[in-house]
């Protein structure tokens, strides 16, 4: 479905923004772009999850390989130094990039000869295989791979000075050790000679980090050179391991990706009648939804699950889990792993809280956030509904109680219902809503008060309860009590004069009139709290101020504080997050939202077409977390988002079967 010639192939700032994902299901990844040039600190052939599924540490940068046709001696490579030189040119030698499931591709140009290029990862462990294939010759070529490695944390960069690893032969290859405690890295091939080298290659330059304004200088270290000849239709398969034993065997590694991801799309196609007919673009985000779930053990549970907010330097956030959760699970025929994944959160509830995020470094979960439990709620809502598991229902029925009543009763961050049956939360300096961009003791949007989507949330939260207490055969009276209580308080939001809802109200300046497009929740949610004649209005003044071809502005154009581009270092972008800058995530919930008020699945459907354009650009087979909120929205944040992702696919779908 992905893939192209020359036309972007060799148009190098084509084929540099684009980039390719391969993931492990346990928090490590590989990640690079077409041209094979590292524009990110995040861009390796092995990033490392050392503590599952975190503790990601980059092991492998990248090889460097040069081809020999017979006198005709080719790179295959192509790196940046700073001062801008780009040397070796290996990019110019690529004939053609595609995406085989989620493996890339590329078919590289030696006189004569094609040589093929493939990169997947080992499901479950820290294992990257790459496997090069002689697809035409007259004669055997000779393959020469330089290994380059490195031993830091993911976020950050390395300087070379002074370093000296251990590397070491080894039965097939060779093995470093970074440093006295440093886990041992596997450099393996099934043919050829491996030798021992310890040169650093300074002054790598990072397009992409330079660009946000951060550190965009690197080094690393050729640790090893591979040399093997290889007649036409022969392979070497590269393996690049943190774990103790990889296997050598590169044709069943790769029957075993590949049956990973048939599974994947099988489970897909059982669960969803209308998957025969879905477009390719739709099933390439079911194998892009797989990417992010992934294993959390936990105290007393080896098997607990989570999901990868976004690549490449989210870990798991609450909130982002549990939006997702429907769509990268349920939707994809996989309610074992949403069951998986509900059970694990349960542990970590805290006061009625789910937590915000997990810390990299290992640190006690963050708790500063108002809506990831109301979206707890609701993912357990959603499995319910699609599964009818009255024994998890049982099982999460009295936490789902403590959160109501710490609600209820008030809990951290002076998170509390208020008279009016309404939640109000918000402290100085703390950003506990989706919009939650902070720079220094500069919390951008804070929307302290009562925010919409965090009592339209509430609402479907208290129907939800009532609809629990039914199934399980309780009373359900007090919950629609409450749930009565709050749809009349909600009447509040309503701004007759814009013809929409208050983004915040009784906040610290009193209500907040701006324009941004957590309402629509109000709208697509199941429960409503809104009358039908509003949630039209709410919709199609949406329709009207912030929907773009890839998602929802989080800001209308015309506002003082608008942005309509994401860009520059730290503050600047931050500046912009929740300014104005499109979030696709929000595009399911618009069109489930306008099918609910027009009835019209197929126009509904048609908002998301868009995005299967995107999946050729940026993250390829993938959506990314954010949009320019200008023409041609270009695409910016991580190039892989959970939530973009799940809510695409859950949509879809909804609207397929409508």
């Amino acid at each position: 479905m992905i893939g192209w010639g020359r036309e972007i192939c060799g148009d190098l700032p084509a084929a540099e923004r684009r980039e390719w994902l391969c993931t492990n299901g346990i928090g490590g990844f590989a990640s690079g772009t077409v041209a094979g040039l590292p524009t990110r600190r995040y861009h390796g052939l092995l990033v490392a999850a050392l503590q599952p599924p975190l503790g990601r540490t980059l092991l492998v940068a990248k090889v460097d390989e040069t081809v020999a046709n017979e006198d005709l001696v080719r790179p295959l490579a192509a790196n940046r130094w700073t001062g801008g030189a780009i040397d070796p040119r290996g990019d110019r030698e690529i004939e053609s990039f595609a995406l085989d499931g989620t493996t890339p591709v590329w078919t590289y140009a030696v006189g004569d000869a094609l040589v093929e290029k493939r990169v997947w990862m080992e499901q479950g462990a820290n294992t990257t295989y790459v496997r090069y294939r002689v697809r035409r010759a007259h004669a055997a070529l000779t393959l020469q791979l330089r290994v380059l490695v490195d031993y830091r944390d993911y976020h950050g960069t390395s300087r070379g000075d002074g370093w000296r690893m251990d590397v070491a032969p080894v039965a097939h290859g060779l093995r470093v050790v970074a440093f006295d405690g440093a886990r041992p890295l596997l450099l393996l091939a099934d043919r050829g000679d491996a030798t021992i080298a310890h040169t650093w290659y300074r002054g790598f330059d990072l397009a992409a980090e330079r660009a946000r304004g951060l550190d965009a200088v690197e080094d690393h270290l050729h640790a090893a050179t591979f040399r093997a000849s290889l007649a036409p239709g022969e392979t070497l398969t590269l393996v690049l391991s943190a774990e103790v034993a990889p296997s050598l065997d590169g044709d069943e590694a790769w029957r075993r990706r590949t049956a990973h991801d048939a599974e994947v799309l099988t489970a897909w196609r059982r669960a969803q009648p209308t998957a025969e007919r879905a477009p390719a673009w739709i099933g390439q985000l079911v194998l892009a939804a797989d990417q992010f779930v992934v294993r959390r053990p936990v105290a007393g549970d080896a098997d607990g699950m989570t999901v990868i907010a976004g690549y490449h330097w989210f870990g798991d956030w609450g909130r982002d889990t549990m939006i997702a959760l429907p769509g990268l699970t349920l939707t994809t025929g996989r309610p074992e792993v949403a069951r998986q994944i509900l059970r694990t959160f349960a542990r970590f509830v805290d006061r009625g809280m789910l937590p915000n995020r997990f810390p990299d470094a290992g640190e006690p979960p963050e708790y500063n956030t108002v809506d990831a439990t109301l979206w707890y709620v609701e993912a357990i809502r959603a499995y319910h509904a699609a599964t009818r598991d009255d024994g998890l229902l049982k099982e999460l029925f009295p936490v789902l109680a403590e959160i109501v009543r710490f609600h209820r009763e008030g809990t951290r961050y002076g998170i509390r219902v208020d008279a009016d049956g309404l939640v109000t939360a918000g402290e100085p300096g703390v950003q506990l809503t989706w919009m939650d961009a902070k720079v220094g003791d500069w919390v951008v949007t804070p929307r302290a008060g009562k925010a919409v989507e965090i009592n339209a949330l509430w609402y479907n939260a208290l129907r939800a309860m009532a609809g629990f207490a039914r199934d399980l055969g309780q009373s359900a009276g007090s919950w629609d009590a409450l749930a009565d209580r709050t749809r009349a308080g909600f009447e509040r939001f309503w701004n007759e004069t814009s013809g929409h809802c208050y983004d915040v109200i009784d906040g610290p300046t009193g209500h907040d009139a701006a324009f941004r497009p957590n309402q629509i929740f109000a709208v697509s949610l199941p429960e409503s709290p809104l009358p039908p004649d509003r949630r039209r209005r709410l919709v199609d003044a949406c329709a009207r101020h912030l929907l773009t071809s890839y998602g929802l502005r989080s800001l209308a154009p015309g506002a003082p504080e608008y942005q309509g581009h994401y860009g520059g270092d730290q503050r600047a972008r931050d500046g912009a997050y929740h300014q104005g800058t499109v979030w696709s995530w929000l595009l399911g919930p618009f069109a489930l939202a306008h099918f609910r008020v027009h009835s019209d699945a197929a126009a509904a459907r048609s908002y998301l077409a868009p995005l299967a354009h995107h999946l050729g650009d940026a993250g390829l087979g993938s959506i990314s977390e954010i949009f320019d909120g200008d023409s041609p929205f270009t695409p910016g944040g991580c190039i892989a988002q959970a939530w973009s992702v799940a809510e695409t696919l859950r949509a879809w779908h909804a609207l397929s079967a409508a």
